[in-house]
């Protein structure tokens, strides 16, 4: 015997069913873009002939870190939202120390954000890696850090040269990995 359909019901529980309207829809709307997080941004992309699968599996792969990235010689910890990294910051210049961000969001193949508490709260960063797809073997990779908190942009201006060529740096360990790791997939 084949199975009714539900009886329409007035709201479930992602929203409405039936006429009842109970406001605009999103899409109806006009809201302003999102707004970026405040404070001083600092970034460099990278163009990886590579698809971003495999490129996520190079970032995703915190254990492998040391063989790879002078920035964060090592790094370990689950990504998901809300688990506590254990990296270890090795800025050019100062000495190494360890840091334990926490994964603010992730997407497979997509990005990794995190943020960090420094200072006492004086320096709150988010750090982000983010994949764009172009084509099946080509994506744009974008490493960067937002600095935020009463000393944050202060601090980041003052050390804006030294950030920025680490990230320089760990983007083209992160393209030759990459691209080393889709060659010897190539169908």
């Amino acid at each position: 015997m084949p199975m009714q359909p539900p009886p329409a019901l007035k709201a479930g529980p992602f929203g409405t069913r039936g006429g009842v309207s109970l406001g605009p829809k999103p899409t109806d709307m006009k809201l302003p873009p999102p707004k970026a997080p405040s404070g001083l941004r600092i970034e460099h992309r990278v163009g990886v002939q590579a698809p971003a699968e495999v490129i996520w599996e190079v970032i995703s792969d915190l254990k492998s870190w040391e063989q790879w990235c002078a920035l964060y010689p090592k790094a370990s910890g689950e990504i998901r939202i809300g688990s506590v990294l254990d990296i270890t910051l090795a800025l050019p210049g100062q000495a190494p120390r360890e840091i334990r961000p926490t994964v603010m969001e992730w997407v497979p193949n997509e990005q990794l954000h995190w943020t960090l508490s420094m200072l006492g709260g004086l320096v709150r960063t988010i750090r982000y890696f983010e994949i764009e797809s172009l084509a099946e073997a080509s994506c744009i990779v974008s490493n960067g850090e937002y600095l935020g908190g009463l000393m944050g942009p202060r601090v980041g201006k003052r050390m804006s040269r030294t950030i920025y060529r680490a990230f320089v740096d760990m983007n083209e360990a992160l393209k030759a990995r990459a691209e080393a790791l889709w060659e010897r997939r190539k169908p």
